[in-house]
């Protein structure tokens, strides 16, 4: 099976149209567009009955001490976890590409509702849920896509990775709330096949620099 994107390339970095926060000159952050990307695939297995779409990013630093602090910067020696971004459920077998833009089109304070999603699928809890669960403007349960929002201070570019699994079952059940970490174990079992496809991300404005002098 191969997954691909219209909206960036394997490897490169995503636009600021598909993430949650861009560079702001003055306050470090604003909100983006926060628009999913294009994704398609093909080669699915024949046995498969749906499909499960997970985004993750694995650079998230494990302690919040520098994150966002002025006059500092997380180290990159500081060890790294992962952050949910995005669990789509119950793809039906017939799918084979996501529009951009069909699942989120903006950012919502308070997070998208779900698990209901666009055309009968369900949708998960990213992990903007805890990151916003001491801000009185913004917390909430966020279902969905929420693209990404790395520190702005952070001193290693961000990896996002989008999986797509073919599934055996047309409707995979899942203990629990529908956490990142919960939709994992349900796969157990039932994964047939499975394609990737990242991109990068910074808000920090010297790895912007050096990434667009890279690209000169």
């Amino acid at each position: 099976m191969q997954l691909s994107s219209q909206s960036f390339q394997n490897g490169s970095p995503i636009p600021a149209e598909f993430a949650f926060g861009r560079i702001d000159p003055i306050h470090h952050f604003a909100f983006s567009q926060n628009r999913n990307p294009q994704l398609e695939w093909k080669d699915v297995p024949e046995p498969t009955k749906s499909f499960v779409l997970i985004c993750h990013d694995v650079d998230v630093p494990s302690r919040p001490d520098d994150v966002n602090q002025e006059s500092r910067e997380v180290p990159a020696s500081l060890p790294r976890i992962e952050f949910f971004h995005w669990l789509l459920l119950d793809i039906p077998v017939a799918t084979r590409q996501i529009a951009a833009g069909s699942y989120s089109d903006g950012v919502t304070a308070r997070g998208k509702k779900g698990p209901e999603a666009p055309d009968g699928l369900r949708q998960g809890i990213n992990d903007f849920t805890g990151w916003f669960a001491n801000d009185p403007n913004m917390k909430g349960t966020y279902f969905g896509y929420d693209g990404p929002a790395p520190p702005w201070n952070d001193s290693v570019v961000h990896h996002y990775i989008f999986t797509l699994y073919a599934i055996d079952v047309a409707k995979v059940e899942v203990k629990g709330d529908l956490t990142g970490t919960n939709v994992r174990e349900a796969l157990n079992g039932h994964i047939l096949a499975q394609a990737k496809i990242s991109g990068t991300y910074t808000l920090t404005p010297r790895l912007e620099r050096s990434k667009h002098d890279l690209l000169q």
